[in-house]
């Protein structure tokens, strides 16, 4: 309490501020009593203590926090770090519990406690940055080499990218797909003028006979109830005569030449062993020519003899064994149609009386002349084929028109409705030729058989003269197979086929 007298004294001594204001309240004993004014000493105090209680949280938190860092704690010793530790703890401790007089004294403590910790955080921190330069140094020591490796990825994404590209352009070219169309579209039937090109690619076409083509005509215009087909071409010169050799002809037994190349075809593939046995079933059976019909079911021949007895003899019954042994029949025709032979066709087992087998003079000689090339089969298969077929031993059409030292390798074929003769021809003076005549006729008219012996003769006459008129002296052509000579002794007439 102060007197009234000593209140000057306490004014001067204690002026009005924000901080403190008094009020001097006189009491009945004279004595002035100061009392703070509104309650501001006592807020002020409360905030002081809001404010440090609120310092001491900030700082709990960031000790808490630079513990929970693993780099900095790390990068510090153990010694180091608890002794850091224990004075950032002493400090804490201190600005909570050290009084404050007044409240701007009481700032200054706990901002000097916050000062130290701030510098022991920062030396703490110190450590980091040194682990943040060993990654930026190994980091440089990376980029050094990372333009070589950037350089081998892109060079692999660029090999794989090409690799991808090549593939999609590959199944899409449209080069490719007018190929695979084109192929297609070649085993299927097309117009007579691409048949003409497709053989006239497998045999040496040069320019027509027109003599020889005089000559033929006559013969086969004499008589008007038989229809004829000639085709003739001379493998040395490419020279050829051709009369309705495009005209579908039913094909009778000369259907079986095409099955015999189709056979040594897969003999030359490794899908059939000349010395394999095929056994004779009941439902390959045929009638006609050949003895093979007469044999027990379940007898065994070999391949070999099968394919040889279907050309020599014309057995029908071998000629269904071999059929059956090459796939059937649609494959077998699906085979002539990538040779290139549209109107050469399978459609009934053999003997086939009725005459649904059908090819052409054409496409038969295209055959015996891609044989005698080489083109569909190997050197040694040919040179077989054309043994077999000089065995055959009907010799009663092509053969007769032939001169004194000629041999033929061919294959007849005869039914009631048609009869014909293909064939390779060797001229003692080293010409070759092929033959390939058929003729529709009345059932069993004789005078077909006659007419194709003409049309040989006057064909063998023609290429004699034209050879001796050029005294050819080259020798065969390398393409063309020798003959085997036929052996010694008369052929027996076989007259049914």
């Amino acid at each position: 309490m102060l007197k009234s007298e000593e209140l000057g004294v306490v004014q001067k001594l204690v002026p009005q501020s924000d901080v403190l204001e008094i009020s001097l309240v006189p009491e009945p004993s004279g004595i002035v009593k100061m009392s703070p004014r509104n309650g501001n000493v006592h807020q002020t105090r409360r905030r002081s203590r809001q404010r440090q209680k609120q310092r001491h949280r900030q700082e709990t938190a960031k000790t808490s926090a630079q513990r929970q860092k693993p780099q900095a704690s790390r990068s510090l010793p153990v010694a180091q770090r608890s002794r850091k530790r224990s004075e950032a703890g002493n400090l804490s401790r201190l600005a909570a519990t050290k009084p404050t007089p007044s409240a701007g004294a009481g700032l200054k403590p706990a901002h000097m406690g916050s000062t130290k910790v701030r510098n022991i955080n920062q030396r703490a921190v110190s450590s980091p940055s040194k682990t943040r330069t060993l990654v930026t140094s190994k980091r440089k020591r990376l980029s050094s080499t990372s333009p070589l490796l950037y350089g081998a990825r892109l060079l692999l994404l660029g090999v794989g990218i090409s690799a991808i590209a090549g593939t999609i352009l590959s199944a899409w070219d449209p080069t490719s797909r007018l190929e695979s169309k084109a192929s297609v579209t070649a085993t299927t039937p097309v117009e007579q003028s691409q048949v003409e090109e497709k053989h006239a690619a497998s045999l040496p076409i040069a320019q027509e006979i027109p003599s020889l083509k005089a000559q033929v005509q006559a013969l086969a215009t004499k008589n008007s109830q038989l229809q004829a087909g000639v085709f003739f071409i001379d493998l040395d010169t490419g020279a050829y005569m051709d009369w309705e050799a495009t005209s579908t002809f039913s094909a009778a037994s000369t259907i079986k030449l095409p099955v015999l190349v189709a056979f040594f075809q897969d003999v030359d593939a490794g899908k059939i062993r000349l010395d394999e046995q095929l056994t004779l079933q009941p439902s390959v059976i045929g009638g006609g020519s050949g003895d093979m019909q007469y044999k027990k079911p379940g007898t065994q021949f070999t391949a070999l003899e099968t394919a040889t007895k279907m050309i020599t003899i014309s057995d029908n019954t071998a000629t269904n064994m071999i059929v059956n042994r090459l796939g059937g029949v649609e494959a077998l025709n699906q085979r002539f149609r990538s040779w290139g032979l549209t109107a050469t066709a399978i459609n009934n087992p053999l003997p086939d009386l009725e005459g649904t087998n059908t090819t052409t003079p054409k496409e038969l000689a295209a055959v015996m002349g891609m044989v005698n090339q080489g083109n569909l089969v190997s050197q040694r298969s040919r040179d077989r084929i054309l043994d077999i077929m000089q065995r055959t031993v009907t010799n009663t059409l092509l053969p007769p028109g032939l001169g004194k030292g000629a041999t033929i390798a061919h294959k007849t074929g005869d039914i009631g409705s048609l009869v014909g003769d293909v064939g390779l021809i060797d001229m003692p003076m080293g010409k070759r030729y092929i033959a390939a005549v058929m003729v529709k006729r009345p059932h069993n008219d004789a005078n077909a058989k006659e007419l194709i012996r003409q049309i040989s003769r006057v064909g063998y006459q023609y290429f004699s003269q034209s050879a001796a008129s050029r005294s050819f002296t080259a020798s065969p052509s390398p393409t063309s197979a020798p003959f085997i000579a036929p052996a010694t002794g008369s052929n027996p007439v076989h007259t049914s086929d």
